[in-house]
């Protein structure tokens, strides 16, 4: 071979190595990054031309579902009852892609795309057929929902309902909310601008209040102080603790008194099932302070308190649904301690996570893991995933549950009768956080579980910004909720 045919045949291998080179980096290595960029028009059209999964209640009903469309993109995404659902399903649409809820934890199980849909993946290639998305069936109970919605209405809150023994979400509320079907329109302007709208909105629509949205607990903390307390092994529901009319916080020249007189106790006494009970502040403060913030936050730790709680959904299937981590204060002074230990100060958690706190005491002390999917269908019905019940934490004992159960039980036979069922003893604990510069507003909770023996369905409850304690604008709510769950 002379000189130029070498030279020829080099330049040839080169530039075949070069475009192998190129062809692995697009192919393989830039795969899932061009088709994920927002610019790539063909991804977006090759993920609407194929049917997306459906999302399903409990009872099978549909919540969202591809429907075949004579335009450009085929498949036109509906959401029943949107603004119901929206806080569980999120959105999808061409502007956002798959946005919030289990639109975004799910989503490569939706469009097909999981790795656990292999199968289907490899039939489709070689048949020719559509590769179609699974369908998620999550544990959300329509009849609960509704419920809790409705009791709601043009307030702004949440409601948290969870089955104690297996850590299934049965309602997962947020009001206000949205309707994901303006947001699927397949006119990019109309979707563009439905989204400017309601990002812009200042009641904040789009936010999933149920798990993304910290507020001060107010008394309802005072069950996880309770714990603490039992749990020390230092008191019992009869133990007589310090109260009084006020109480001065370490300190400071702030003085801390109680809703009603009966929680000054007597003497400047009282039961710790009485300051449970009628929910006494000067009780709470100075056990609070009594137990200390390295107890106080270790018992709150154990509920989920400094943690994310993963609602749903894996690396591998998704974008996780996430709770935002609650809040205690560590090492705080005495005085800040005292506040937050009822439930005011630095104190904040999810309307989730004290769902939670019910559900561990309705449960005697073990703490499951929160679900919102029951399983995952393949597009021929065949069963991908089943989610089995898991501990989340075992934050108390056994004997500690049952103690914490009677005091709550007191709370509704002493001091809120109107969260009284016939037929049925319920277990509560309302609380009253005050917010605003000037204390002029409450966040008004309720949190129990219900039949107090054999507890079916833990509460939580909070109305945002009420003029009214929580045992009237939550306690209702929870009621009503409760009553459709026993019928």
């Amino acid at each position: 071979m002379n000189k130029a045919l070498r030279q020829l045949f080099n330049a040839v291998i080169v530039l075949f190595v070069i475009l192998g080179l190129s062809s692995t980096m697009i192919m393989a290595v830039r795969a899932n990054a061009l088709n994920n960029d927002p610019r790539n028009t063909r991804a977006l059209y090759a993920e609407y031309g194929a049917p997306r999964g459906s999302i399903l209640a409990s009872d099978g009903s549909i919540l969202a579902h591809s429907d075949p469309i004579n335009d450009t993109f085929q498949y036109q995404r509906k959401y029943t009852a949107g603004p119901l659902y929206a806080p569980v399903t999120g959105f999808y649409s061409i502007t956002n892609g798959s946005d919030r809820g289990i639109e975004n934890s799910r989503n490569r199980l939706l469009t097909g795309q999981a790795d656990s849909l292999w199968f289907d993946k490899i039939r489709a290639l070689f048949t020719g057929a559509q590769n179609k998305g699974a369908s998620i069936e999550t544990s959300i109970n329509p009849k609960l929902q509704q419920a809790a919605y409705q009791a709601l209405g043009n307030q702004s809150g949440s409601v948290v309902a969870i089955e104690p023994s297996t850590g299934r979400v049965l309602a997962m509320v947020s009001t206000p909310s949205y309707d994901p079907n303006a947001l699927a329109t397949h006119d990019n302007n109309a979707a563009i601008q439905t989204y400017s709208d309601i990002v812009q909105d200042p009641s904040n629509p789009m936010l999933n209040r149920a798990t993304s949205q910290l507020y001060p607990p107010g008394s309802t903390f005072k069950v996880i102080v309770a714990a603490a307390a039992l749990e020390s092994g230092k008191y019992q529901i009869d133990t007589q603790v310090p109260a009084g009319a006020a109480y001065t916080l370490p300190g400071t020249a702030t003085n801390l008194t109680n809703a009603t007189a009966a929680g000054n106790g007597s003497n400047g006494k009282i039961s710790l099932q009485d300051a449970m009970a009628y929910s006494s502040n000067t009780a709470f403060a100075q056990l609070g302070v009594s137990l200390g913030s390295e107890a106080l936050n270790t018992e709150a730790k154990k509920f989920g308190y400094g943690s994310t709680i993963t609602v749903d959904g894996t690396d591998a299937s998704g974008n996780p649904m996430k709770a935002t981590a609650s809040k205690f204060p560590a090492d705080a002074t005495p005085d800040k301690l005292a506040q937050a230990s009822i439930g005011q100060g630095d104190t904040l958690n999810t309307p989730l996570q004290n769902a939670m706190v019910a559900a561990a005491v309705a449960n005697g002390g073990k703490l499951m893991q929160p679900t919102l999917v029951d399983r995952v269908r393949s597009s021929d019905l065949s069963v991908l995933s089943e989610t089995s019940p898991s501990i989340y934490s075992e934050p108390f004992s056994q004997d500690t549950a049952k103690a914490l159960t009677t005091m709550m039980e007191g709370v509704v036979t002493k001091d809120s009768p109107n969260l009284q069922i016939p037929g049925a003893q319920v277990a509560a604990k309302t609380g009253t956080a005050q917010i605003g510069l000037t204390n002029s507003a409450n966040d008004g909770w309720t949190i129990g579980f219900a039949p107090a023996q054999q507890p079916k369905i833990a509460i939580a409850v909070v109305v945002h910004s009420t003029s009214t304690y929580g045992a009237a604008s939550a306690g209702p709510i929870m009621k009503q909720v409760m009553q459709e769950a026993l019928k």
